[in-house]
């Protein structure tokens, strides 16, 4: 039965998306059902072969070892700070952030991340049919912010129309950063996390190409893609890479204590207004029928829907925070459809990230991306439940 609810789900999912487009005839169907089987393939693998839950332990433990030596250097700063039992998120889970960003600003400037990605993506776009810089930037995004992946194309914004901006947009939009990935595994199952991460980059290009679909010509599907890294040498690629990842750890801590706190105050209306009744509350029961589909036990329903809608009313470290606090009271189930949920920035605030790096790249298509900022929210959102879905069926 709960098969069946999640080929519904995926199905309403699709649904919902295909009224959406702007262009419902030139639908790259073939290469939105490589994605879907693709996916499929990619979840079942990990999560009920051995070799897969091999794979998964074994980037787990690569992430567990990276957390703790960059605990190491958390510690000796602020070794000497008492704190109580339960640690102080700052210190525990975001200033890990700054060593995660310094290896990827190192990788990047030994040219082992941009190799990665740059035949990733001509793979991608081989199997799909999707255009090479719309598939670069869906691979980029897993590695890097939505910031930098779109400045990373930067050079190729003169050739893309509103279609093809919308599809880099949400593959921005719908992705995480692998700098904030450990600071993730702090709180959530590393298994969903990571499967997570491939899952979103298929669901944005799936959702995005049935809301805005893409042609080009042979002539015009070439791809020039930029350095990002502007280091010199490799302790000045440690250096930026160290500061890029200090501004990350600062940006989202100032993020949570502004978001949290308007919770609280929104949360301190609305319970005065409706006798206690709370916004996470209300997001949880317009969430509910979808999560139904979605896989989510009927009893854990209203309460996984208003982590999900506060995910996206604020930012997925404010509900993953508060999904930590709910893991052993909830089954299996929900935390992994949940959990592959929030892992993506698909967001209110990422619609003024990603329309402000346009805006400093190219100024007309900045007000085309705030234009569909609304849109893009929407779609990022139905991809989001996508992969929870598709996660959902195999647990």
């Amino acid at each position: 039965m709960s098969i069946l609810l999640g080929i519904l789900a995926v199905v309403v999912i699709l649904g919902l998306a295909f009224l959406m487009s702007n262009d419902r005839k030139n639908v790259n169907v073939r290469g939105i059902i490589v994605m879907l089987v693709s996916q499929l393939a990619i979840t079942a693998f990990m999560f009920n072969t051995d070799l897969g839950q091999t794979i998964i332990e074994g980037i787990s433990w690569v992430f567990n070892q990276l957390i703790a030596f960059g605990s190491e250097g958390v510690n000796f700063v602020l070794g000497g700070v008492q704190v109580g039992e339960g640690g102080v998120f700052f210190f525990n889970v975001l200033l890990i952030i700054i060593f995660f960003a310094t290896i990827l600003s190192v990788l990047t400037y030994l040219k082992i991340l941009p190799f990665i990605i740059k035949y990733l993506g001509w793979g991608l776009s081989y199997i799909t049919g999707l255009p090479k810089v719309e598939s670069f930037n869906a691979v980029n995004s897993i590695f890097f912010g939505q910031s930098e992946a779109l400045l990373a194309i930067k050079s190729q914004f003169h050739t893309l129309n509103d279609n093809r901006l919308y599809i880099v947009s949400a593959s921005a939009m719908g992705s995480v950063s692998a700098s904030i990935v450990g600071a993730y595994l702090g709180m959530l199952p590393a298994q969903y996390i990571l499967v997570a991460l491939p899952l979103n980059m298929f669901s944005a290009l799936i959702v995005a190409s049935l809301i805005s679909p893409v042609k080009v010509s042979k002539e015009e599907d070439v791809v020039d893609i930029q350095d990002v890294s502007n280091s010199k040498s490799f302790f000045e690629a440690m250096g930026n890479g160290a500061l890029d990842g200090g501004k990350i750890a600062l940006i989202v801590a100032s993020m949570l204590i502004a978001f949290i706190a308007s919770l609280e105050l929104v949360n301190a209306v609305f319970g005065a207004v409706f006798n206690g009744f709370t916004l996470q509350e209300l997001l949880g029961y317009i969430i509910a029928p979808i999560g139904l589909l979605m896989g989510i036990p009927a009893a854990e329903v209203v309460d996984a829907g208003a982590i999900m809608g506060t995910k996206i009313v604020t930012n997925e470290f404010v509900a993953m925070l508060q999904f930590q606090e709910m893991l052993s009271g909830v089954s299996e189930k929900t935390v992994g459809v949940v959990t592959v949920f929030l892992t993506s920035f698909a967001n209110f605030s990422s619609i003024g990230i990603i329309a402000g790096t346009v805006q400093g790249i190219d100024s007309e298509k900045g007000a085309k991306v705030s234009g569909f900022g609304m849109k893009l929210l929407i779609g990022a959102t139905l991809a989001s439940m996508l992969s929870a879905t598709i996660a959902g069926l195999f647990i």
